[in-house]
């Protein structure tokens, strides 16, 4: 047995005297030819961890042996050992692909037939050899992701840290990341691999869950996964009351983490919870307890809802009929298999649950009709078309999503569908209004939350809300009575005078929210909303969108999250600047069914539909 690549002990790191320490003694191993997964919350420590291992920050107590080489006393000899990519990775947006590993290989002192064999190796393996002249900044999330892994890896590392390398990445492009990681892995190379996505975990050989600092588990995630065995349930036959269903179910103490799983709802119970769903969340009095059924479902075994007496509310079958039948007309409780997920958010004590106080003004469509209608949406840069022909609509008080890889046109149509890049053909519709004929009328209509923090950093969180109050056009007791509002329904209050770029994570997406709702808009328009925002963090800001939708309020949003698109009430994907396909998370999921894929996810739908579409336009 080959020894271990990293030992940690005891290590402690504080920034302050008086301050609580950003890692506290930390003892653990890291094997080599293996991928060691590092997942937690915002603010857990992870990317101290991961600095400290990199040498780049001297313990406060502890010490961490890596590769050989003390991360203090030997710190040229493990630099020369290891390949590091910080989570913001620093590549030169104005230098060519060439350009930035010639530069990164000159700061490694890797020259002359080494350096070039290094530059064949690494172009193949990324399969950038193609790109060496683009400009950083026009390559697309996953390619620049790609290029900051050939830059980190140009000394052939025993050790690769990567700090958070597939955020804002598409599927397609985290599935290439974990084939090259995993030849990496075959080679006896040794990974670190810190993460917000935690499907992630599950391909780990073995995972450190922290938060606050602490170690909570170290392990194979599958053992993780167990823990929870038979406390996790999909709720079916809910159909458009998933959303009311979840709020109800958050609510309950015995319920501890809840998402939407396209047309379910999955929740996961507290350990010694007596009932896997508590009766009065779907208006029963009695106790609701899942019976084994011949009809299948996710998990080992699926189940009907059946009630412990009989009572005229109870109907026969997988259904329940009677005067509950106005609530759900349809029910069917199935144990589900569990997930890392699922362990994840219990070990860490549940979902966050304040987003049960939170309420939105409901505000008056302008008429009826569709809230939003794109038709025919085209934009074209030169000879090159990022947006060919889109059409959709979207209803009063839907979520929609739009899906896509990296570069397929989704922000594109989205910038237009906010009035921020003229089309060169088509029309979009805000709430009646045309963005092009009416552009301030229709703007008037919607918030917009940028994909990257777009608030101003220098400003306190009280300023900008004053700012951004201006600019809806809000004044005197309007203007008050709306900031007022956000703070409370945000817990603003304790950072009203911090300043914005000094706000934690999670704080952040909190006050650019606050901002783009301000003036009460019928339609929000978000990009990426909740791009590296750990899962806890997420499932917050999803429980505020949900509330949202239920005043009425239209959503259109873009990730790369296939878990949250699970929320939305319809995806559109956009591939290569078309719509290739446009339905619900489960008429997606069906249309690529098949004996080889019986059970597919969303992500692999999302992979499959555009293999089809690559095959249709090769033919």
């Amino acid at each position: 047995m080959k020894p271990p690549l990293a030992i940690v002990e005891n290590l402690t790191k504080r920034f302050a005297p008086a301050a609580p320490p950003a890692l506290d003694a930390l003892s653990f191993t890291i094997s080599a030819a293996q991928v060691t997964g590092v997942v937690g919350p915002d603010g857990a420590g992870k990317t101290t961890l991961m600095r400290l291992l990199a040498g780049l920050l001297a313990p406060s107590e502890g010490h961490a042996t890596v590769c050989g080489y003390d991360t203090i006393k030997d710190a040229l000899g493990l630099h020369h050992a290891i390949g590091y990519m910080p989570q913001r990775f620093g590549l030169y947006e104005d230098l060519t692909v060439l350009e930035n590993l010639t530069l990164y290989a000159d700061l490694r002192g890797v020259v002359g037939k080494a350096r070039d064999e290094s530059f064949e190796r690494l172009l193949a393996f990324t399969d950038l050899a193609r790109f060496t002249g683009r400009l950083a900044g026009r390559l697309s999330g996953g390619m620049k992701q790609k290029l900051g892994l050939a830059c980190a890896m140009l000394r052939s590392p025993r050790l690769l840290l990567l700090d958070e390398p597939s955020v804002g990445v598409d599927p397609i492009s985290r599935r290439e990341l974990w084939r090259m990681v995993n030849e990496l892995t075959a080679d006896g190379v040794g990974v670190v691999w810190t993460t917000a996505y935690l499907d992630e975990a599950e391909n780990c050989a073995e995972v450190l869950v922290m938060n606050n600092g602490k170690l909570l588990f170290q392990g194979d995630p599958k053992a993780m996964t167990e823990s929870i065995e038979h406390r996790a349930f999909l709720v079916r036959g809910v159909a458009g009351e998933r959303r009311t269903l979840l709020t109800r179910a958050l609510a309950r103490p015995e319920i501890i983490d809840g998402v939407i799983q396209g047309e379910a709802v999955r929740l996961v119970m507290a350990e010694g919870a007596k009932e896997p769903v508590p009766s009065d969340l779907m208006g029963f009095s009695g106790p609701l307890t899942p019976s084994p059924s011949p009809a299948g479902g996710e998990g080992s075994s699926a189940a009907a809802v059946e009630r412990a007496s009989p009572s005229p509310l109870a109907g026969e079958g997988t259904g329940v009929r009677g005067p509950a039948a106005a609530f759900f007309p349809e029910i069917a409780i199935v144990p589900a298999k569990p997930r890392f997920e699922d362990a994840f958010v219990a070990l860490l004590g549940g979902q966050p649950k304040r987003t049960q106080a939170f309420e939105v003004p409901a505000r008056p469509a302008n008429g009826g009709g569709d809230a939003v209608e794109a038709t025919g949406l085209t934009k074209v840069f030169g000879d090159f078309t990022a947006a060919d022909h889109i059409s959709f609509r979207i209803k009063r008080g839907e979520i929609f999503g739009l899906l896509g890889p990296n570069g397929a046109g989704k922000s594109t149509t989205f910038k237009m569908m906010c009035g921020l890049l003229r089309p060169t053909a088509g029309t979009a519709h805000v709430d009646g209004y045309d963005l092009y004929s009416a552009p301030a009328i229709a703007r008037g209509r919607l918030g917009y939350m940028a994909q990257k923090f777009s608030l101003y950093g220098d400003l306190s969180v009280q300023d900008n809300l004053q700012f951004f109050g201006g600019v809806y056009g809000l004044t005197g007791a309007r203007k008050r009575d709306a900031i007022g509002r956000v703070i409370a329904a945000f817990d603003l209050e304790p950072h009203l005078k911090t300043q914005a770029a000094e706000l934690p994570l999670g704080f952040k997406q909190r006050l650019a929210l606050s901002c783009a709702i301000l003036h009460n808009p019928p339609v929000l328009f978000l990009d990426e909303p909740t791009s590296g925002v750990d899962p806890l963090t997420r499932r917050e800001f999803w429980g505020f969108i949900n509330a949202m939708t239920g005043s009425g309020i239209t959503v259109m949003v873009t990730t790369h999250f296939m878990d949250e698109a699970e929320y939305c009430d319809r995806v559109a994907l956009i591939y290569r600047g078309k719509s290739i396909a446009i339905g619900t998370p489960d008429e997606l999921q069906a249309s690529v069914k098949s004996a080889a894929l019986p059970a597919p996810t969303l992500e692999d739908a999302f992979i499959a539909l555009i293999e089809a579409q690559e095959q249709r336009e090769a033919a």
